[in-house]
């Protein structure tokens, strides 16, 4: 025998895996040494055996229409690689489990299967630790967005309840600055925590998993429109130039996301320009649209663009006030992910910063959609006519909201259930609004008594829904509704009466003849 026969010989003897081979009858006919020490078998007693002797008494049945299976279509490929029971039998019953290779072949007219076992106690054990891992992940991810779905409510609650309370001692305070000055400070800080609060949960909400992308067309220009509306007072009270450029884009992506993105990009380069303009431009390359958010603030050092989009980390502001936690870019970060868009930063001390949120050409659609109704919009003057009716079951949230209606000259009615909101129904007349919490404690939204109440008047009574999570409520309420207005909690007291002045404004519309 040469030198390698032999060597082929001691390894197939001596192979780390126990290989038996077996003919078409299912007879093993082959066994090496490594079964002596894996099955506790010596080869010389396996010849001749069914290979069934290697497989437990209660898989037999099923180990037989396996081997069926095979012997129809024979190649090299894992025994039961979907089977995650695979197991064979040891000599003295025990049992252990098992990873099998198969190899077909063929001498003369005979035809065999040679077979490669090898125990996965181990690796088993590693796939477990994984799966009981990836269950407890799973249930935990459900479990926060749970507690981040009432967070969102529970933790706004008490701070609508502060700006309500804020909006009536203004009222009240009268024309006395010192009083005055407190109050606007107090304001302030109330603002300060409620961009905090939002920053929190909306990271957490991304960072869960509790947030799924919900793409629709979206018109670039519309989107321009709602965040020119939202920021220009925060430009003009510091004297900036705040620009958005003309454009017809329209691209496929989620709405609340896409805007949650720019609301984050503005708000920080409003935050850091005391001086100059804030521009929102729209530019193409090969590849890419590109929306490009730039100012000329105070800047970013080099060393630092690499790190500005970790959560908690703020670039030192050179002698400025830190503004925030340092989460904003941290959601743009997150809310780039998941939509597919790229995102770059370039700065230069003292020059300014620009930062180019890149969406694939892909997502660019041809045809804009009909311009979109918004359901926020603001309203005109106020009309002092009608009733209020206050659907909010937290008592202090109630309290204060009631106390603030009533200071602006509003008759308010307040129910803290749907049973009592429902013992007002007869009482409405026409010119009376309803301002409801969206989340009630009971298994009714404010919006599903509103449409009990509508259902039962006859007539769409006009309505201001409040919620402190309303990008979930958006997700449900895809279209627009007639004279219903949403409002975020805390909600912003102007915000809350105009739309009670829009509200009531149409309403004496509707009456009056044409």
């Amino acid at each position: 025998m040469n030198q390698f026969a032999a060597l082929s010989e001691q390894l197939l003897r001596f192979s780390p895996d126990a290989l038996v081979v077996v003919d078409s009858a299912g007879l093993i006919q082959f066994a090496n040494e490594t079964t002596r020490t894996l099955l506790g078998y010596a080869p010389e007693r396996l010849i001749g055996q069914s290979i069934d002797l290697l497989v437990p008494d209660r898989l037999r049945p099923r180990h037989s229409a396996h081997i069926g299976l095979y012997l129809k279509n024979p190649a090299n490929r894992e025994m039961g690689a979907r089977v995650t029971d695979l197991v064979a039998r040891r000599a003295d019953g025990t049992e252990f489990p098992a990873g099998v290779r198969l190899a077909p072949f063929q001498i003369g007219s005979g035809h065999y299967v040679a077979a490669a076992v090898r125990d996965m106690t181990y690796q088993r054990a590693i796939t477990d630790a994984l799966v009981a891992a990836r269950t407890e992940a799973d249930r935990a991810n459900r479990a926060k967005s749970r507690f981040l779905a009432t967070a969102s409510h529970d933790l706004r609650q008490p701070m609508h309840a502060i700006r309500l309370l804020n909006g009536s001692m203004q009222k009240v305070a009268g024309p006395i600055p010192s009083l005055q000055e407190l109050l606007r400070r107090q304001e302030l800080a109330i603002d300060h925590a409620t961009r905090l609060l939002d920053s929190l949960l909306d990271v957490s909400r991304l960072e869960s998993g509790a947030v799924s992308p919900q793409l629709g067309e979206v018109n670039l220009g519309s989107v321009f429109a709602d965040l020119r509306h939202e920021f220009d007072s925060s430009a003009q009270s510091k004297g900036l130039h705040l620009e958005f450029s003309d454009t017809q884009s329209v691209v496929s992506t989620d709405r609340m996301l896409f805007i949650q993105l720019l609301q984050n990009l503005i708000g920080n380069a409003l935050k850091y320009t005391e001086r100059g303009y804030v521009r929102v431009a729209q530019t193409f390359d090969s590849e890419c649209l590109i929306v490009k958010v730039e100012d000329s603030g105070i800047g970013i050092p080099a060393d630092k663009l690499d790190r500005i989009f970790d959560e908690y980390y703020q670039v030192d502001p050179h002698g400025a006030p830190r503004l925030g936690v340092g989460l904003g870019l941290a959601i743009v970060r997150e809310v780039s992910r998941l939509l597919g868009f790229g995102v770059a930063v370039t700065s230069r001390i003292g020059e300014g910063t620009a930062v180019s949120v890149r969406i694939p050409r892909q997502k660019l659609l041809q045809e804009a959609p009909p311009p979109r109704v918004d359901r926020r919009a603001a309203a005109p003057a106020a009309v002092r006519s009608g009733n209020l009716i206050l659907l909010e079951d937290n008592q202090s949230v109630r309290v204060a909201t009631e106390l603030f209606l009533n200071l602006e000259g509003y008759r308010t009615r307040s129910a803290a259930t749907v049973k009592e909101a429902e013992r007002l129904f007869g009482a409405i007349e026409p010119g009376d609004i309803l301002v409801a919490d969206y989340r009630l404690d009971g298994q009714m939204s404010g919006l599903d008594v509103l449409n009990r109440m509508r259902a039962a008047l006859g007539w769409n009574i006009p309505a201001v829904i409040l919620s402190g999570d309303l990008e979930s409520v958006f997700r449900v309420v895809t279209e627009p509704i007639p004279q219903c207005r949403f409002l975020s909690k805390p909600v912003d007291t102007r915000a809350l009466t105009e739309a009670i002045a829009a509200l009531a404004s149409q309403a004496v519309a509707a009456r009056t003849p044409g």
